[in-house]
């Protein structure tokens, strides 16, 4: 199916009709055939020879599906081949053709019919090959894309520790076709149109539109560029059209400004109103090529010591992160598991995503420009450098900035993520990171995170905002202590912009105990939901008091593969989750979060997994943001109701269960209309166990 192709995918989500343009995409996904090594090193050349054993796949696909989820260290790590035969029509001549791979997973080499077109390095970025020159049209064309997700030191991430790379052509591609004179499309794959905004307010705003333009042609050719603005109805705000004479000697660039009045702002999930920009090229009265590009109007301030601020309003954030990774389906994603995680993440509260640690989908952050969350994005720089990766690194981090460059949703770009030894290296990469993002984009933020307390550290100094990962009675110290931590950053540190970038603890949800310390050692198999839902608990309480910490993200949205890891009693995995790697249970801490983020309804009895109580004498927690719950045991009303850390949070402490089944049940009226929840427990008698409680006195990661 032909189709008007947007280059961030905004077709699909921006409103209003305009001219159909000469630029045509069409989904490249069918007809594909896959075939895993391992290969001799002149695979390549002998791709001919092979006969047989070609598997038919559809993309998005990628061969670690199974392998990195269910075993550890024991995944194919390697190269493999795609294949597809495709016939290029006559009509083609004279045009321009490229492909758009969306993401090959890690490093990537592409032929067509035996002459290679392009090569890429880097699993989540965007990249795009001109092949005209080497199809022959009105004839079958062989397209062969070699993928390889080998951890290399020269890509970042340089191993697989944190998370895994995927490999294969595990996002969609497309095939492009344009007039030989076009709004450039191989500008590191972006669209080619980059829009800034400045002084922003209700009243005014200033709005440029820079295109770039390229020529294949061998003599300057007479063209139009147009730049219309439209409202979400539809409705033209703004145009302006220039003439000139493009030259065939490189891109060029060419810009419109726009004076806005009494603009309608961008206002995140409270309204995310979005304008559009419409691109258009013309030759002799006709439109050759066309792009759509979203525009939100906002202002993002972060003012240190006092929060985040979005059009001159304090704005709360409420952060979470997500991996690209579903259970069964690795990081192939469709449209609808990217749609069913954002709508997970938007009913849970959140106001902010961290989208780590890479870049991820177009369609991703487009939908985030809809729903009015604000992102951060980042490059994968992790865990490890190998003093290889400065070049690869700065690619994929001009590839994101261009990329994801009109996305009103995202205000900041992130640097690296625990990366410590060399210092002076790392930090000498860091800067010339955060040079890069303020040369391509300067109305932006900057960000790297570090895994101590140490807001002078010289490796995380090197940008405007600095994150920390503190994991509190979970990988150093005792639950308490971000409270001590927080009130010594402030103190010693009050021109600091900060930000609280992970936190949290595992939860396997078969682990339950009513025994729990103030810390728990990670490192023994046992992982209970009840302690997760107690660091939760106090820590966000903390973090709610504190509007020093800019923004908070909890670690991590859903559980996902980790496949160097064996840790909770499951290989490969991180369940440091609010949701299972199968998206079917919420656990408490999710709860937690809604009842103290959304403005929806909720009454929540925890513990409701565990079943089997060890005590007798026990307390009964219930969240409930729509008035004090009165709670039930067994059909008898509880008293001695108490506050919690936060107005969401009500406990009965000493409650006495009866030998057998109990019935909890909770109720709560709320604007004329009765809301409960109800669970069972069952006490068979005592069950003593020793409570781990192991405190490790250093920090996450030293220096």
């Amino acid at each position: 199916m032909r189709i008007i192709y947007f280059i961030c995918l905004v077709v699909c989500l921006l409103s209003g009709n305009t001219k159909a343009s000469a630029r045509e995409v069409t989904t490249f996904n069918d007809g594909w055939e896959f075939k895993k090594g391992p290969f001799s090193k002149e695979a390549m050349q002998a791709v001919r020879q092979w006969d047989g054993k070609w598997e038919k796949v559809q993309i998005p696909h990628t061969w670690n599906a199974k392998d990195m989820q269910v075993q550890t260290d024991a995944f194919y790590e390697g190269a493999v081949y795609y294949r597809k035969n495709y016939l290029f029509p006559e009509s083609m001549k004279g045009k321009r053709v490229f492909l758009r791979f969306e993401g090959v997973g890690s490093c990537a080499e592409v032929y067509v019919n035996g002459y290679l077109v392009g090569t890429h390095k880097g699993g989540y970025s965007a990249f795009v090959c001109e092949i005209g020159g080497q199809v022959k049209f009105g004839q079958e064309n062989e397209i062969i894309v070699k993928a390889d997700n080998t951890a290399r030191p020269d890509v970042i991430p340089v191993n697989h520790s944190l998370f895994g790379v995927y490999g294969g052509i595990y996002r969609p591609v497309w095939l492009i076709v344009t007039e030989p004179c076009n709004i450039a499309v191989t500008d590191y794959a972006s669209s080619g149109v980059y829009i800034t905004q400045k002084n922003v307010s209700k009243k005014s705003a200033e709005v440029t539109v820079k295109v770039k333009l390229d020529n294949a042609s061998l003599t300057p050719a007479p063209l139009v560029l147009e730049n219309t603005i439209y409202d979400a109805k539809g409705k033209q705000v703004k145009t302006h059209k220039q003439a000139f004479d493009l030259t065939p000697q490189g891109m060029q660039a060419y810009s419109s400004t726009f004076k806005m009045s009494n603009p309608h702002l961008w206002q995140g999930r409270e309204d995310p109103y979005l304008y559009k920009v419409v691109t258009r090229l013309l030759q002799n009265d006709r439109v050759i090529d066309e792009v759509v590009q979203p525009l939100g109007l906002r202002n993002y301030e972060i003012v240190a010591g006092k929060g985040f601020f979005l059009n001159g309003k304090k704005y709360p954030m409420y952060g979470v992160t997500r991996h690209q990774d579903w259970w069964g389906l690795g990081s192939a994603l469709k449209n609808e598991n990217h749609d069913f995680d954002l709508a997970t993440i938007m009913d849970v509260g959140a106001t902010t995503v961290r989208f780590a640690h890479y870049q991820q989908s177009e369609y991703l952050y487009s939908r985030c420009d809809t729903l009015g969350l604000i992102i951060w994005a980042e490059i994968p720089f992790v865990n490890r450098v190998t003093g290889q990766e400065w070049e690869n690194a700065h690619q994929q981090m001009r590839e994101l900035v261009r990329q994801s460059f009109n996305h009103p949703s995202i205000y900041i770009w992130g640097t690296h993520n625990e990366v410590y030894h060399p210092h002076g290296y790392t930090a000498a990469l860091t800067q010339s990171l955060h040079d890069l993002c303020k040369t391509e984009d300067p109305d932006r933020y900057t960000v790297s995170v570090n895994g101590y307390g140490h807001a002078d550290h010289p490796v995380n100094q090197n940008t405007d905002v600095q994150g920390m990962n503190r994991y509190f009675g979970w990988y150093e110290k005792k639950i308490q202590d971000i409270k001590p931590w927080v009130e010594k950053m402030e103190k010693e540190y009050p021109w600091q912009k900060l930000m609280l970038t992970e936190y949290g603890a595992d939860a396997n949800i078969e682990h339950q105990t009513e025994y729990l310390g103030d810390a728990l050692n990670w490192g023994k198999p046992f992982y209970p939901e009840t302690f997760q839902t107690k660091t939760h608990e106090y820590q966000w309480s903390i973090i709610a008091q504190h509007p020093y910490i800019i923004a908070s993200y909890l670690w991590n949205t859903f559980d996902f593969a980790v496949p160097m890891w064996e840790r909770g009693g499951i290989p490969a995995r991180n369940l440091k989750g609010l949701v299972t790697f199968d998206r079917k249970i919420k656990k408490d801490s999710y709860f937690w979060y809604k009842a103290n983020w959304s403005k929806d309804p909720v009454l929540y009895l925890t513990q409701r997994r565990n079943v089997n109580r060890e005590k007798k004498e026990t307390s009964v927690t219930v969240y409930s943001n729509i008035g004090t719950p009165t709670v039930y045991l067994n059909g008898k009303e509880l008293t001695g109701i108490r506050k919690g850390y936060t107005d969401v949070h009500y406990v009965f402490d000493k409650v006495t269960l009866n030998q057998g089944k109990n019935i909890l049940k909770a109720t709560v009226s709320y604007q004329g209309k009765e809301y409960t929840d109800e669970i069972e427990w069952i006490y068979n008698g005592e069950h003593k166990r020793e409570t781990d409680s192991f405190e490790n006195k250093k920090e996450h990661a030293g220096w």
